[in-house]
């Protein structure tokens, strides 16, 4: 009975206090002083004050309990080893796989190497084919191409 008169008390001195800010014709702040105004009397009828409170009294006196039982600490103990025990093996799986991609890449590596080796050379590779048409865009693109030409002839592709 005491909750429910504090919280018409709290909602009616919010809703007096945007009533003052509306005659000031500050109607946008009023009404969100109001929607907060009508919270305390909302959380109460729909019981979520009374929850808090039995929420609140357990917390309680779980924590008073803490502090005398051997066996609760033994319970953050076991708890800590568990999230240890995770943290370790997630670390241990991304060092795997990284090392299982550095093999793997140094074998793909390898094997390209011995094969761009044992293939044969049989010329020059063909030209580019110039763009029809004439314009800076044509001799800018045919000159890249030849750039590119020239460092793949340089590593043998």
């Amino acid at each position: 009975m005491l909750t429910a008169t504090v919280c018409v008390a709290l909602s009616g001195a919010g809703l007096a206090v945007a009533l003052l800010t509306a005659w000031r014709r500050r109607f946008r702040r009023a009404t969100r002083i109001a929607a907060l105004a009508l919270l305390p009397v909302g959380l109460y009828e729909a019981g979520l004050i009374t929850l808090a409170g039995k929420i609140g009294s357990a917390v309680g006196s779980w924590a008073s309990g803490l502090v005398l039982k051997p066996t609760v600490w033994a319970g953050f103990a076991v708890l800590a080893l568990a999230v240890a025990l995770y943290v370790s093996t997630r670390f241990g799986d991304s060092k795997q796989v990284t090392r299982a991609e550095r093999e793997a890449a140094r074998a793909s590596r390898g094997g390209q190497a011995v094969a761009a080796a044992s293939a044969p050379r049989l010329g020059r590779s063909k030209p580019a084919v110039k763009a029809k048409g004439k314009g800076a865009a044509n001799d800018e693109l045919s000159s890249e191409m030849g750039d590119i030409e020239e460092i793949l002839r340089k590593h043998g592709i």
